[in-house]
Parts: structure tokens; C-alpha cells; sequence
């Protein structure tokens, strides 16, 4: 039922800028912590951001100062901006979503390469 669709993925050079979007569905989006994580290749999957139903974020201290998470509850959707970016950024990067009970939803990725 809980649907997370990310967008926004694609080949970008050091130093650009790329904005990913992940629209909910399903659920009382205004009520739900929302994060994205990454999955870099042959690396586990790792915590980026998250911001609560509050509107408080928080970051991994390597995308610090670089990323930005946001979240427009009237289109149910969250955003991550993402600037200078360099190739260690490259990863698959996943939607999150953990409602009351402990139970976790999960996008289905969007991919992000920086590569010159």
C-alpha cells in the first residue's frame, strides 16, 4: 500500500548540482519521519539524511554542509539537493519511510553518478 517513487537520478560532474525527489503514497505523509539513504558500489547501504514530521534535519557528516533534505507535505513529496557534488557521492539512493509500528518502507532507488 505505502508506495515511495524517487526521481531525479542521472550523470552529473564533480562539482554540479542534482536535485532528487521522491513522491509518497499511501500513507498520512505529514506525520512521517522521512530519510534518504545510499548505496555506494560494493559498499552497504548508509544513512544520509532525514527530517522529521517537525520539519528538524539532520545529516551524515560527509554530505554536511553540501545536501540539503526538504519536504512539501501539500504534494506529499521530499526532496534532496545535492551540491558539489564529487564521485564518492555515487551511490543508488533510496527513499525511507518508518512509520509508528517500526515498519520501514523503502523506494525503489534512483541512481546517481558523478563522473567526469
Amino acid at each position: 500500500q505505502v508506495t515511495l517513487v524517487e526521481s531525479g537520478g542521472g550523470l552529473v560532474q564533480p562539482g554540479g548540482s542534482l536535485r532528487l525527489s521522491c513522491e509518497a503514497s499511501g500513507l498520512i505523509f505529514s506525520i512521517y519521519p522521512m530519510g534518504w539513504y545510499r548505496q555506494a558500489p560494493g559498499k552497504e547501504r548508509e544513512w544520509v539524511t532525514t527530517i522529521t514530521s517537525g520539519g528538524a534535519t539532520s545529516y551524515a557528516d560527509s554530505v554536511k554542509g553540501r545536501f540539503t533534505i526538504s519536504r512539501d507535505n501539500v504534494k506529499a513529496t521530499v526532496y534532496l539537493q545535492m551540491n558539489n557534488l564529487n564521485p564518492e557521492d555515487t551511490a543508488d539512493y533510496y527513499c525511507h519511510a518508518a512509520d509508528r509500528y517500526g515498519v520501514n518502507y523503502w523506494g525503489k532507488g534512483t541512481l546517481v553518478t558523478v563522473s567526469s
